[in-house]
């Protein structure tokens, strides 16, 4: 009897054991703050959409307590604002999953779907948990654009597409070809980031406004 391949998914289980320390991390959480999410977050948006938005990890207050990306921290104000300013989304952000906002042609996601302790995925981690990316965005058969927010989101995107981070070096504002695809760099949206100057709302929106033109 032969054994069937495994199928590759797009979303780890809620108990997903692959990182033990991520794991732990998110035990520990699940005694501490029974309510919240505390599993790994789901990618949030249709596969039919043509625009991806790759983040980090979920943040410990943020999509870890709320079960849906970017939602219920600084990052999520900025990205969901901008977002609705270039209509890849409707509705009134309100910080939590119920607040009846929709994205539209467009979903978001994580390079890592848990949340990792003082927000930092070890690079062992980020490689076990980049089989996910790469079936997200293998399962978009419409893609045209997507964002990566970060070094890491970049970097682990790259290497889920077989792109050589030699021939597409992070730069805020890049614009990289990937085949059928444009792949779009932006500094984090993280409120260390915006605090410090290193990217202000005007740098932020100025990249969506890129992706809006691609797409309109």
């Amino acid at each position: 009897m032969t054994s069937q391949p495994a199928v590759a998914v797009a979303e780890p289980d809620r108990n997903c054991p692959l990182c033990p320390r991520l794991a732990e991390f998110r035990a520990e959480a699940r005694a501490k703050e029974p309510d919240w999410h505390n599993a790994p977050v789901a990618s949030f948006g249709s596969a039919a959409a043509r625009l991806l938005i790759v983040g980090l990890a979920p943040g410990m207050q943020g999509a870890n307590r709320t079960g849906r990306p970017f939602t219920g921290d600084y990052a999520g104000d900025l990205l969901y604002a901008t977002l609705l300013e270039y209509g890849f989304a409707k509705g009134v952000y309100q910080a939590r999953p119920d607040d009846g906002l929709k994205l539209v042609d467009c979903r978001i996601s994580n390079a890592v779907r848990c949340v990792p302790p003082q927000n930092k995925p070890l690079p062992a981690e980020i490689n076990t948990c980049r089989q996910f990316l790469a079936t997200t965005i293998a399962t978009m058969p419409k893609l045209r654009a997507v964002v990566l927010l970060g070094r890491i989101a970049h970097d682990s995107t790259l290497k889920a597409l077989g792109l050589r981070g030699a021939a597409a070096p992070f730069a805020h504002g890049a614009v990289y070809d990937a085949g059928s695809f444009k792949l779009y760099d932006s500094y984090h949206c993280s409120r260390y980031n915006t605090n410090t100057g290193v990217l202000t709302p005007k740098m932020f929106r100025d990249v969506f406004a890129k992706v809006r033109r691609e797409l309109a």
